[in-house]
């Protein structure tokens, strides 16, 4: 892949309000997310940009006490965007970061990428039987 995509953690550089807008109006995991929300939720991960030039593509979080476990989530490529290789960028950039190694579990959720994640050594929960979940689909549909 050419040199003229590339990722960051600097979240000076982050599109916020694209960001919020994918979030909240695209993505099927939080819809209607408030800004406030979105803001927040990054000032509390690491975040990751895929830029050309100036302009944000893509964007994914991960949360973690850098010892032990991390949990990814909102992934994404804005849709003219995609099919460029671009979501392998990012996931490279996420399981190479430093900051992420000697980790003893990773964790998201997906609806759909299952294959790309796969690519990454990702697999499907062996023992389903030790998961809980407290969740909670609809909080965002009732906020202003």
């Amino acid at each position: 892949m050419e040199n003229k995509y590339q990722i960051s953690t600097e979240k000076q550089l982050l599109d916020v309000e694209m960001i919020h807008d994918f979030l909240s109006t695209k993505a099927y995991w939080s819809l209607k997310i408030p800004k406030e929300t979105v803001v927040k939720a990054i000032e509390h991960s690491l975040c990751f940009g895929v830029y050309e030039g100036n302009e944000q593509l893509g964007f994914a979080r991960v949360i973690s006490d850098y010892s032990t476990i991390a949990y990814l989530g909102d992934v994404f490529i804005l849709e003219a965007h995609r099919g460029k290789g671009l979501s392998k960028l990012l996931m490279e950039a996420i399981m190479n970061h430093d900051e992420l190694q000697g980790l003893r579990r990773w964790i998201l959720l997906t609806g759909d990428a299952h294959g790309l994640y796969k690519k990454y050594g990702w697999k499907e929960i062996a023992d389903s039987t030790v998961w809980l979940e407290l969740h909670d689909p609809g909080v965002y549909k009732d906020r202003v």
